[in-house]
């Protein structure tokens, strides 16, 4: 009876988005020992309802437009995605450059460059939490609005 209902909050959590296997293991762990979500989990994964592959390319894909590099890498090992799993799916799921990115993220967000040094701070700060490194941006806010064109 506890296997039964720890498979089916296993699938009710996995039929409304995809999750990391440490992910589902963190939202099981009340309902179920080790072992038994472990046997679940493992299960779940030879019949491919759960796979951490999986998951990083949807949240990539999900994110990539709005976050910086470092920002999807920090986040998925935050949800327990493996390494190699992070590398591929951002390889796979990114394909412009960091930079115009972040160019794309500016111009959506910011109507003008920045005039002043306060200005070039708001903006700077701003790609920054979005998890751009500090020398993409000094490169992005000195550049010509010609040359990004």
């Amino acid at each position: 009876m506890a296997e039964t209902s720890l498979r089916e909050r296993a699938l009710r959590h996995l039929a409304r988005r995809d999750h990391s296997r440490a992910e589902l293991a963190r939202k099981l762990a009340a309902h179920g020992s080790t072992e038994e979500i472990d046997e679940i989990l493992d299960r779940m994964t030879e019949l491919g309802l759960l796979s951490d592959s999986r998951f990083a390319e949807a949240w990539v894909r999900g994110k990539a437009a709005r976050h910086g590099t470092t920002r999807l890498r920090h986040d998925l090992a935050q949800r327990g995605v493996p390494r190699d799993a992070i590398d591929a799916a951002i390889a796979s799921e990114c394909p412009d450059d960091e930079m115009t990115r972040a160019r794309e993220l500016c111009r959506s967000r910011f109507a003008t460059p920045p005039a002043d040094a306060r200005e070039w701070a708001r903006q700077a700060r701003f790609l920054q939490s979005r998890g751009f490194a500090v020398d993409l941006i000094r490169k992005l806010l000195k550049e010509n609005p010609d040359e990004s064109a």
